[in-house]
């Protein structure tokens, strides 16, 4: 317990532990089996893209373009299928190749080898995506027909919806992948201090290239999703995602600075924002105002990892004070 409090996130977790009761007990809809499902399954698309800004934030950086990529691979999968004739397993997985080769050759490379700017780089991808996506598509959505994505998006195994499945894969492997390998050990000392890290044998910028083909294969698997609840490839669809998975992810307690927080808290994090939208709109709250909420409380968190931070930097300097001998 004396672990859990310590995180970053534990504040969110209350907040969040607080907000299911006062729904619950003011909504007699909302803690029933249904609603719980529908929770979870229409987080599961910024689920898995907020897992991959997870790891570029603990690395220092961050990825504007990963709704333009969840677009643009949409568009990918619904091509793979519809014109080239791919068996939908084989056109899944040229989609999340697509979507991690794109992240690591453009973003990766331009960062990571060239030592570019992560805002200015992921900004014009952002841009360089959308304007492939339109183009590729001709701006015009296409039905996608695949019984196994169907069964992806609103099937269920032992009781439980398919994306949660889905949901839950991601996070245990990408948990696995912090915890247990090195290359998670060496995520958190490129984002701690990039130079210390290169100095002690770290290879810098194939770490930089490995997270941001992470964002963008998983922005891709998320692009799968996508297609399967909505049944087409649209070229309209991911112009907020961005701005949800960094909330996510900033109230899970990773920091915009890197080398702090981890998967775990943006699972709170995600089921915050969930558990908040469903809740404002079984109350019937306007869209609107659900969109001010959210960003008032990306704001917030903001705010909160500076405070964070800068405590952290105040208990370092205080530390670090020479103290003075006798004299």
């Amino acid at each position: 317990m004396s672990s859990l409090i310590r995180q970053r996130y534990f504040v969110v977790l209350v907040v969040l532990i607080a907000m299911i009761i006062f729904f619950s007990s003011s909504q007699d809809k909302f803690l029933t089996g249904g609603n719980i499902s529908a929770i979870l399954t229409s987080s599961s698309i910024l689920w898995i893209a907020a897992m991959g800004l997870t790891f570029v934030m603990l690395c220092g950086g961050f990825d504007l373009s990963i709704g333009s990529m969840l677009a643009l691979t949409g568009v990918a999968l619904g091509w793979f299928i519809n014109d080239a004739g791919l068996p939908v397993s084989i056109a899944i997985v040229a989609t999340v190749a697509l979507g991690a080769a794109l992240g690591g050759l453009v973003n990766g490379a331009l960062i990571g080898r060239l030592g570019l700017s992560f805002l200015v780089v992921t900004l014009g991808s952002l841009i360089l995506f959308r304007g492939m996506t339109n183009l590729w598509s001709g701006s015009k959505t296409t039905q996608v027909i695949s019984p196994f994505l169907d069964s992806l998006a609103f099937g269920s195994s032992l009781g439980i919806p398919n994306p949660v499945w889905l949901m839950l894969g991601t996070y245990l492997v990408m948990l696995y992948v912090q915890k247990f390998t090195f290359f998670g050990r060496d995520i958190y000392a490129v984002g701690g201090n990039s130079e210390a890290a290169r100095l002690s044998g770290i290879r810098t910028s194939r770490t930089i290239i490995a997270v941001y083909a992470i964002s963008g294969g998983l922005a891709a698997l998320a692009a799968v999703l996508q297609d399967a609840r909505i049944g087409a490839a649209s070229p309209q669809v991911g112009e907020n995602l961005v701005f949800s998975a960094a909330a996510a992810v900033l109230l899970g307690g990773t920091s915009f600075s890197g080398g702090v927080g981890g998967v775990s808290g943006t699972v709170v994090g995600v089921l915050f924002l969930g558990v908040l939208q469903n809740g404002l709109s079984v109350a019937g709250v306007d869209s609107s105002w659900q969109q001010i909420i959210t960003g008032a409380i990306l704001i917030g968190a903001i705010a909160l990892d500076y405070v964070q931070r800068k405590g952290i930097s105040f208990r370092k300097e205080k530390h670090e004070l020479p103290v003075a001998g006798p004299a």
